[in-house]
């Protein structure tokens, strides 16, 4: 079938590759975001999607806005059977009704549970031993259209959104192309989304989110931090009673140890960091203090051995 794709990140270049090099369906057109200035030096950011388009020699379309009449006419002048969907932006219907195979995106959970942006983070924030991904025909609302096909992954007590984000990001590429070959030889019958279950959400996440509150279970903290881990990343913050500064924790394990020392204090125990809570002791196993670099608990203790008593709060 001749394929129109649309996406930005890393994840949807993943899907884009492999109908590329896997598949006997032809690109026929790529859509992606503009180019914008970021960081310090407003160095202009371009997406994994069109790195992707321009190496290959993809045709490529940036549109500002989805409606627009010029793009419009791009979109129909590439005559796709299909569009593909992969980590974008809402579509109008104007754009996803135009091929005569339906427009379908590929969603980072087992729909209809995690409808939202971060479903992948959610699910292991909850503490979900399994999620997975979902194609799915767009329609005019967000994540709920016709399910077509699906796959699963397991989520393991310490894995983290990085590790589970990365397996989904190539079990969703592979199923990209089955759904592909699935609406060609017309195999998958769409159905409706089950709405009889009690639905848990995915929505965006924003930086008082990401604070882990100390009076949580143990269990509570742990899946919070390996949830936000390596992005957006769980912070609090750390100090000697008076003086705090920020402190993201990227990973630690649950503990059945005891140890003296007051609540919330920060134990430095050789080359092992704990926090001693009320409800028990967990261990901090990577961290990036305010204005330092990512470093291992060694590496923290290190650099704290003359400090006074430090407790997170």
């Amino acid at each position: 079938m001749r394929v129109v794709f649309m996406g930005t990140p890393e994840f949807a270049a993943t899907s884009l590759n492999e109908i590329n090099t896997n598949s006997h369906h032809e690109i026929v057109g790529v859509v992606t975001v503009p180019d914008k200035p970021s960081g310090r030096g407003q160095k202009m950011n371009i997406s994994d999607v069109k790195k992707y388009a321009v190496e290959h020699n993809l045709p490529l379309a940036q549109p500002e806005k989805l409606r627009d009449e010029a793009f419009i006419e791009t979109l129909k002048s590439w005559n796709a059977d299909v569009f593909v969907v992969v980590a974008f932006r809402m579509l109008p219907q104007v754009v996803w009704s135009i091929p005569s195979k339906g427009t379908f995106n590929l969603h980072g959970s087992l729909l209809p549970q995690y409808r939202g942006a971060a479903p992948i983070n959610w699910a292991v924030m909850n503490g979900d031993q399994e999620t997975g991904v979902t194609t799915f025909l767009i329609d005019e609302k967000i994540d709920t259209g016709n399910i077509l096909i699906s796959d699963k992954v397991e989520i393991g007590e310490n894995d983290n959104v990085g590790k589970i984000h990365e397996e989904l990001m190539h079990i969703g590429a592979k199923l990209v192309v089955k759904t592909l070959d699935g609406l060609e030889n017309d195999s998958l019958k769409p159905h409706p989304q089950d709405e009889t279950t009690e639905l848990k959400h995915a929505p965006k996440i924003f930086k008082e989110d990401c604070k882990i509150d100390w009076n949580d279970s143990i269990t509570s903290i742990h899946n919070k931090i390996r949830g936000l881990s390596p992005y957006p990343c769980a912070w609090t913050t750390f100090g000697n009673g008076e003086n705090y500064k920020s402190l993201k924790i990227y990973a630690g394990l649950k503990t059945d140890i005891v140890i003296d020392g007051k609540d919330y204090q920060l134990i430095l125990q050789k080359n092992n960091l704990y926090i001693n809570l009320p409800q028990g002791v967990y261990e901090i196993l990577e961290l990036q203090p305010e204005g330092k670099r990512r470093m291992t608990a060694k590496d923290f203790i290190n650099g704290h051995q003359n400090e006074d008593t430090l407790f997170v709060k």
